[in-house]
């Protein structure tokens, strides 16, 4: 097998992954000599757009599919050539009413119109009050919140001076979401609506006293101080289509198909990061090594005891149709109902339940999941003749299913098949009879549990967030720049700079940008 000889950078970065082509970006523009390794043919991690089924022309979010986190600061500081297209409807759920269709329509655009749907569904205004006084409450921690995940990590002391609300700071930051929920809210399905949030890639329950529901509720309502999730116009490769120029631009160099085997350290002088690629073997040095991969990856690579597998809880699915299907409640046109986040089996007790049936190892009887359309938003993702075709694109995200429901090769099966089973629940004609079919005439139907996310991404046990999201402060006075941007690991000169960081999660490019700065500010000492 043939060797190259070693090469000598300012920093490398282990993982192409948006937060990777960040933190490359910002080190290179600031004259840092960079070189980035990725282990896949292409850069992009999880967020990246692939056309899924032979013969049809759309390019589909595989895996990440909606942006909230994403600084503007970032889209400023590095040029990027990019659209995000904010959806006007915020979500649908339907649900059945003395025995009649309905559901609760959100629509973002207009209040009055959401303030009718909640007083239909609940006979009253109080939920609509209720809801305004929630998330104003959370809106507010929003504004105050936001910007500090870009700055110098503050202690818990200081972000909660900076939030300045007793209330809110114990109901969302110190006593399980649950007890707000229940306290703020009388009906179910508003409930469900509610916590649903909290849940996502999250395997927890409303009161759970390790938080872990509240970590993931609020990276989920303070997204560039408003909690909008939009649409990636072009998908979500468009995302890090624009990183990866950004980052060539400025002189990174980006090398793919490179798979890292080690890294090691003392801490004091250099670090070797050993890696294979087509041609053989190599050995890449330099004084500060960035990690976007998670910490048990790094761990791995180290060659210490990576602890407990973290474990992912989603299932993700991608489907093409040819046309929306119509819906149980006729009264809601399907082009609002799915353009928005379009819940299914979401009720506040049913969460519950599918907690409890996946915790003992069952597959959920009435799998929680949010489905959206992109193509209502975006059609760009849609080639000319799919254009002609009226195809539209759903993608199903469920909830409550943990790794550990998988070992089973059938059961990913099992499980798209019951979450189907949902959806045509509310809808007026089986969604099996509006899907597009492939050139072999397959269905357009393809389901990744968090299995498929390790073996083809590298996310360990499939956990999109790397492990248990963080709350963004310190809970100790932080000791150096890379405790100081939350990017700290054992290694001095090796730093965490994807979703395994202090403010980790989503895609943000937070931990980039912290990981970068944090070289920086150690480097100018």
């Amino acid at each position: 097998m043939n060797t190259e000889p070693s090469s000598r950078h300012d920093v490398v970065i282990v993982g192409g992954g948006h937060n990777g082509l960040v933190a490359a970006a910002y080190l290179a523009r600031a004259g840092q000599r960079v070189l980035l390794l990725e282990r896949l043919p292409q850069v992009g991690g999880a967020a990246v757009s692939a056309r899924a089924f032979a013969g049809v022309d759309a390019r589909l979010s595989r895996y990440s599919y909606l942006v909230s986190l994403l600084p503007r600061k970032i889209v400023r500081d590095l040029g990027l050539r990019l659209d995000l297209r904010r959806r006007r409807i915020a979500s649908y759920t339907p649900t059945v009413r003395d025995g009649r269709p309905t559901g609760l329509l959100v629509d973002a655009a207009d209040p009055a119109r959401t303030r009718e749907s909640f007083r239909a569904l609940t006979g009253s205004e109080r939920e609509w009050e209720a809801w305004q006084g929630f998330y104003g409450a959370t809106g507010r921690i929003a504004e105050r919140v936001f910007p500090t995940l870009t700055g110098p990590l503050p202690t818990r002391a200081e972000l909660r001076r900076r939030v300045a609300d007793d209330a809110a700071w114990e109901s969302f930051f110190e006593r399980p979401l649950g007890e707000a929920v229940e306290r703020t809210f009388a009906d179910d399905l508003v409930r469900g609506v509610v916590l649903t949030d909290a849940l996502i890639g999250t395997f927890t329950h409303a009161h759970d006293p390790s938080l872990r529901q509240n970590r993931c509720f609020l990276y989920h309502v303070i997204g560039n101080g408003t909690g909008d999730w939009d649409v990636p116009v072009g998908g979500m490769g468009a995302v890090t289509g624009a990183l990866a120029e950004a980052a060539l631009l400025a002189g990174a160099r980006l090398r793919t198909g490179c798979e890292v085997t080690a890294i090691a350290t003392d801490g004091t002088g250099d670090a070797e990061v050993s890696y294979r690629h087509r041609g053989g073997e190599a050995t890449a040095v330099a004084r500060t090594v960035l990690v976007n991969a998670a910490p048990a990856v790094l761990a791995r690579l180290s060659g210490e005891e990576p602890g407990p597998t973290p474990e992912g809880a989603q299932l993700k699915v991608n489907m093409v149709l040819r046309r929306l299907p119509r819906l149980r409640d006729a009264a809601v046109d399907p082009r609002d109902a799915f353009a928005g986040t379009f819940h299914i089996a979401e009720g506040y007790r049913q969460l519950e339940t599918a907690y409890a049936e996946a915790r003992a190892g069952r597959i959920p009887t009435a799998p929680p999941s949010e489905i959206y359309c992109h193509t209502l938003t975006d059609p760009s993702i849609l080639g000319p003749e799919a254009l002609r075709q009226g195809l539209q694109t759903l993608t199903l995200f469920g909830l409550h299913m943990p790794a550990r429901l998988f070992a089973d090769p059938a059961a990913k099966e099992r499980a798209l098949a019951s979450s189907l089973a949902r959806l045509d629940e509310v809808l007026a004609e089986p969604i099996a009879d509006c899907l597009a079919t492939d050139a072999t005439g397959r269905p357009c139907v393809e389901a990744r549990t968090p299995l498929d996310l390790e073996r083809e991404v590298g996310l360990p046990g499939g956990h999109i967030f790397h492990r248990d999201l963080s709350f963004p402060y310190a809970t100790e006075e932080p000791d150096g720049a890379a405790a100081r941007w939350g990017v700290a690991t054992a290694h001095p000169n090796v730093l965490l700079c994807g979703a395994g960081a202090i403010r980790g999660g989503g895609v943000s490019g937070i931990p980039g940008h912290n990981a970068a700065q944090a070289v920086l500010e150690a480097g100018a000492r």
